[in-house]
């Protein structure tokens, strides 16, 4: 009789040892599986696909600090191109002018508003003018905020008669401001002024 107690008490404690390690293996089991789940799902919401075509990119997201510098000089060549580039069509100066002025304050509109007045844009138009800028560098110090930029242009201006290459060096301040699909790059240029715009060639047709 004793020696089946003895048996029972053997079975008893080994199935209690042996359901202590299973629910010990299942737990550890349940962790890991945790953990790899929410591993993968920082892994896959880091991720962004873009159909190109009829094919399927992969891309990674990540901090917009690290983009930042790019960004910035982006944001002022488009200003730029989008302020400068003129062709003999008032609906097409329109568009580009009110493009451009959501990427900067009022001391863009002022300035168009200048050349409004001193009739720029309808010479353009009744001269049969076509202008193109090519920004040659964007200087932006990013020690301090708002960021200070100094940019480096060069204009072409196609005449009936004639072709003009001018040099253009602007300057302003860099501001963060919300992305939106009319600022896409998240900034807003203040003070802008132009230090120089001067002829650096002129060739008659």
């Amino acid at each position: 009789m004793f020696k089946q107690l003895e048996n029972i008490d053997s079975a008893f404690k080994y199935i209690r040892t042996y359901t202590i390690v299973m629910i010990l293996g299942n737990l550890l089991f349940s962790c890991f599986c945790y953990y790899k789940s929410y591993d993968l799902a920082a892994k896959v919401q880091g991720k962004i696909y873009v159909l190109y075509g009829d094919k399927v990119i992969e891309a990674f997201s990540d901090d917009r600090k690290n983009y930042i510098p790019v960004e910035a000089r982006a944001h002022v060549k488009e200003f730029h191109r989008l302020f400068f580039t003129l062709d003999p069509d008032e609906r097409s100066i329109q568009e580009n002018l009110t493009k451009a002025m959501y990427l900067a304050d009022g001391s863009a509109k002022e300035r168009y508003q200048s050349l409004k007045e001193s009739g720029f844009y309808t010479n353009v138009i009744s001269g049969n003018v076509s202008q193109r800028i090519e920004v040659d560098s964007v200087q932006i110090d990013f020690n301090q905020t708002p960021y200070y930029f100094k940019c480096y242009a060069t204009i072409k201006i196609k005449r009936p008669t004639s072709i003009t290459t001018r040099s253009l060096i602007t300057e302003g301040y860099l501001q963060d401001a919300q992305s939106t699909d009319n600022n896409s790059h998240g900034f807003l240029i203040l003070h802008w002024s132009i230090l120089q715009n001067n002829d650096l060639s002129i060739i008659n047709r």
